[in-house]
């Protein structure tokens, strides 16, 4: 699968996204052909490769005929539909669109047939979103992940008036995706570049794994304040189908008036409600008393249960969490027979060859069982695996220790 991920690091605007992908191989005479294909006469395309504080990147600038234009979603339907355009460009424009309606209709508490969009409805601005559209489906991007999303404050002139940033709009179109603020009183994100995340994006996070085969830099009119580049950089490869590559949510918080006799139980508690993995690690708290980092390793679909237990059964009065990316080795339940009985095990596949570990609640129970120490289990599990090990029928299941 050809992957694609955008890298928002300086926001997003349609002509920084469009910039990109002509940068990231995109050819200037293919945008051309499907600007011809609209059938709008005035529209022309103007590029420039330029340095951006020593990054090579171009610069979009689509200039038209009409003067300002006020346009509606039928309107911009009709003239989709009557151009000469592949389906699924056709239906990618219109699916950003249609997201930028319901947006602008919920802020001004209208209907989605009542809204008309100001500067997106303009020809430019057409152009912007039917180029990027294109652009995605001509370099055979199948799945594009984003960042998240800067959030600047501030003010911008529109034509309803001063808007504060992010605009009203920009809020509504990335609703339920990852932003996080900015001081920097300019606008990063403009309403076209969040319908165009809002209506092609698959997900959202750090860069995917992927064979990484190209990329491309847009640049953008504006300069920043903070003397950053303005840039908007997109990375394309071929997506690494990696069954142990996967995500897990972190949950931290700091404790320095907590018992932590308690501990072998709320580590049980949290184990039993679907943590992956769980640890308590002492360290030296701002007024100099000693506390503990308590950290969770859990699925999303576990979070709110385990903070919950937390919160309950700590002082803690707070916590956090992100996302992460993790690596996972390739691992096989299997099962030992040694002089003292049947071990269960993992087969683990290492960069450096295959090693199996003993689970150590098996070698327990055959300890207690047998009446042996606990290391003549293990010695009996490493005589044993070198001749013999039987392959399991399922997976392993227990995770132990393995998002570390």
């Amino acid at each position: 699968m050809r992957v694609a991920y955008l890298d928002c690091f300086s926001g997003i605007s349609g002509d920084m996204f469009l910039g990109a992908l002509l940068d990231a191989g995109f050819p200037a005479e293919a945008l051309e052909d499907i600007y011809a294909a609209l059938g709008l006469d005035g529209i022309s395309l103007h590029q420039q490769q330029l340095l951006v504080q020593g990054i090579s990147a171009v610069r979009v600038d689509i200039q038209c005929a009409e003067g300002h234009h006020h346009r509606g979603l039928k309107e911009i339907t009709v003239i989709l539909e009557q151009a000469q355009l592949a389906p699924e460009v056709r239906n990618g424009a219109l699916r950003v669109f249609s997201k930028l309606a319901q947006a602008e209709a919920a802020v001004h508490g209208t209907s989605v047939d009542a809204v008309h969009f100001h500067e997106v409805g303009a020809l430019d601005a057409i152009a912007d979103i039917v180029g990027c559209v294109a652009g995605v489906q001509h370099l055979g991007i199948e799945r594009l992940v984003c960042s998240p999303l800067p959030m600047p404050r501030g003010w911008v002139q529109a034509a309803h008036g001063f808007l504060p940033l992010p605009a009203p709009a920009v809020l509504r179109l990335l609703e339920g995706m990852p932003v996080y603020g900015l001081n920097l009183s300019q606008e990063l994100i403009t309403p076209t570049g969040a319908a165009l995340v809002a209506g092609l994006v698959d997900e959202f996070g750090p860069m995917p794994a992927m064979q990484l085969e190209g990329s491309g830099h847009g640049a953008g009119s504006m300069e920043r304040e903070d003397g950053r580049p303005n840039l908007l950089r997109l990375v394309i490869g071929t997506g690494e189908q990696v069954e142990t590559a996967d995500y897990v949510d972190v949950l931290e918080t700091h404790i320095d008036d907590w018992n932590p006799e308690f501990w072998p139980y709320v580590s049980e508690r949290l184990m039993a409600s679907g943590a992956l993995d769980v640890c308590l690690i002492p360290m030296q708290m701002k007024k100099g008393r000693p506390g503990f980092l308590l950290r969770v390793l859990c699925e999303t679909a576990q979070r709110q249960q385990l903070a919950e237990i937390i919160l309950s059964e700590t002082s803690a009065i707070g916590l956090r969490w992100r996302r992460e990316e993790r690596m996972l080795l390739p691992r096989e339940a299997i099962i030992v027979t040694t002089r003292l009985g049947a071990v269960a095990a993992k087969r683990i596949s290492t960069p450096t060859g295959v090693v199996v570990t003993p689970e150590y609640e098996d070698c327990r129970r055959v300890a207690a069982a047998q009446q042996v120490p606990l290391r003549a289990v293990y010695a009996a599990c490493a005589a044993a695996i070198p001749n013999q090990v039987e392959p399991g029928h399922n997976p392993i299941h227990s995770r132990e220790g393995e998002s570390k």
